[in-house]
C-alpha cells in the first residue's frame, strides 16, 4: 500500500495491539473528517527465544513504523486485570515497551479500555475478535484477513482514538456554548 504524503490537515494515528506472541499494528489518516487506510500487519513474536527479545524486537519494529510514517499519536490498549498474573506482567512489559518507542519520539500516547473499544466498533463491548476484524474490514474497505485479527484490533484502537477525541472536542465545543 503506498504512503500518502501528509498534509497539514490530515492526522495520522498509530494504533497498536501490544502481545508477547503477536504485536498487531495498523495506521489510519484522518483527512476532512475521512479515515483512510495506511498500513497495517502483525509482528510475529513466537519465534524469538527469551522474553528480552521479544521486548527489544517489539521496541525496533513500533521505532520503524514510527520513523516511516510520522504518526501524529498513538493508540493502544490500557493496561487490564486478568486472572493468569504472569500473562498480565508480561503484556504489560509489551505495552511498556511500545510506549518507549513512542515517547523517544515525542508522540502522544493515549489508552482506551478493551470493553471501549470494542463497544464504539461494534455495539458489543463483549465482542469476539473476529466480529471486531469484520467492522473494521468493512468500515476500512478491505478484504478479509483472519490471519492479522491482532492487526484489525490495532486499528480498531486507532479508529476508536479518532472518534474518541472528536466526542471530547464536540463535547468541550457545546459545554463551551452554553457557558457563554
Amino acid at each position: 500500500m503506498g504512503i500518502e504524503k501528509k498534509t497539514e490537515a490530515s492526522n495520522i494515528i498509530l494504533g497498536l495491539d501490544p502481545g508477547t506472541s503477536v504485536m498487531g499494528y495498523g495506521l489510519i489518516t484522518i483527512q476532512k473528517q475521512e479515515i483512510k487506510l495506511l498500513q497495517f500487519g502483525v509482528l510475529h513474536l513466537k519465534k524469538y527465544i527469551g522474553h528480552e527479545l521479544k521486548l527489544k524486537k517489539i521496541y525496533d519494529r513500533v521505532n520503524q513504523i514510527i520513523e516511516d510514517f510520522m504518526p501524529d499519536e498513538v493508540a493502544l490498549e490500557a493496561p487490564f486485570f486478568g486472572k493468569n498474573v504472569q500473562s498480565m506482567l508480561k503484556l504489560g512489559r509489551a505495552q511498556g515497551v511500545a510506549m518507549a518507542a513512542a515517547l523517544s519520539h515525542g508522540i502522544p500516547i493515549s489508552e482506551y479500555a478493551p470493553k471501549k473499544v470494542k463497544q464504539s466498533v461494534t455495539g458489543n463491548g463483549n465482542a469476539s475478535k473476529e466480529q471486531v476484524a469484520a467492522m473494521i474490514q468493512n468500515l476500512l474497505n478491505f478484504k478479509k484477513t483472519n490471519y492479522l485479527l491482532d492487526a484489525t484490533d490495532a486499528l480498531a484502537k486507532a479508529i476508536y482514538g479518532r472518534l474518541f477525541s472528536w466526542l471530547v472536542a464536540r463535547t468541550n465545543d457545546a459545554t463551551a456554548a452554553t457557558t457563554c
